[in-house]
């Protein structure tokens, strides 16, 4: 089904000055990517039009890039920090999400790892996240080095299937490929199970150069809420009801742990011109229209 990529050994070294503050600042730092992200970011009001008229011109004029679909289930789900000409919510089948992996470079530090999320192998399992059009090298390279050489993930490809079924090609009610970030037990950063409480306290007291680790899970969730209602993720929605008793409980404010909102993303673009879905289930979700993610 799957197979993992040579990014599972990862160089290691120095890390380019422009990603040190990978997160505070979601930009590359490079002219390319900023102009990019001038369009995509604009105090999170842009809706992608733009980034999708400039590809789509590039392409008519000879420019044409190699595209691929990147499936975020993580902090991608509502901070890429990368430019993509589309954004479809759904699922990958056969794993589920867990907060196995530890993360000492955005949401905690090497004296105090925090957790984030990775997928793990299930036959019945469903994870729900979304995908990313992504044309060219400079999205990629920007992924290596936040998931692969900072996060200590490696490299997966696995059948995605679309939330909405559409005329929009590829995504007509048949899985395509995307490219997924994994974490394995080999890596430096791996934490691995533990009892939910314990989890629930090392992420509600955790924090890095990118912030609050509860925060990570916290926009997980409202992702999961906002924008795929009806459906239940028990282990990341009993985290959130945990980590959320842990910062009562030892008085940590919210205005402390939450970041900057994020950007405006705007999903499932192709919904105007969908027609009946064919993919296994749909009747998961209630067929009501999306509220872009704005928190």
């Amino acid at each position: 089904m799957a197979h993992y990529s040579a990014h599972q050994q990862a160089a290691a070294g120095a890390v380019p000055a422009h990603f040190k503050d990978l997160f505070t600042s979601g930009r590359l730092g490079s002219a390319e990517q900023d102009n990019g992200n001038s369009r995509n970011n604009n105090n999170g009001r842009d809706d992608n039009n733009e980034q999708e008229n400039r590809l789509n011109n590039a392409n008519n004029n000879g420019q044409s890039e190699a595209e691929c679909w990147v499936f975020g289930y993580g902090s991608l789900c509502w901070h890429p920090g990368f430019t993509f000409s589309k954004c479809i919510t759904g699922y990958v089948r056969g794993f589920v999400r867990r907060f196995w992996q530890g993360n000492a470079t955005h949401r905690g530090t090497e004296e105090k790892p925090g957790r984030v999320v990775t997928l793990m192998k299930d036959v019945e399992g469903i994870t729900w996240g979304c995908a990313y059009r992504v044309s060219g090298n400079t999205a990629l390279e920007y992924l290596k080095q936040r998931e692969c050489t900072l996060g200590g993930y490696a490299t997966l490809e696995a059948k995605f299937f679309p939330r909405v079924a559409s005329q929009d090609a590829p995504f007509s009610g048949e899985a395509v490929e995307v490219l997924v970030y994994v974490a394995t037990p080999e890596n430096q950063h791996w934490l691995g199970e533990a009892p939910l409480s314990e989890i629930a306290h090392q992420i509600a007291t955790s924090r890095g150069p990118s912030g609050h680790n509860a925060e990570y899970l916290l926009r997980l969730a409202m992702f999961m809420h906002e924008e795929i209602p009806g459906v239940r993720d028990e282990h990341l929605f009993e985290l959130e009801r945990l980590v959320l008793d842990e910062l009562y409980r030892q008085e940590i404010p919210m205005s402390s742990v939450m970041g900057r909102n994020p950007d405006r993303i705007r999903r499932d673009s192709h919904e105007d011109i969908r027609r009946q879905p064919s993919f296994e289930f749909t009747s998961r979700v209630p067929e009501t229209k999306l509220r872009c993610l704005n928190i």
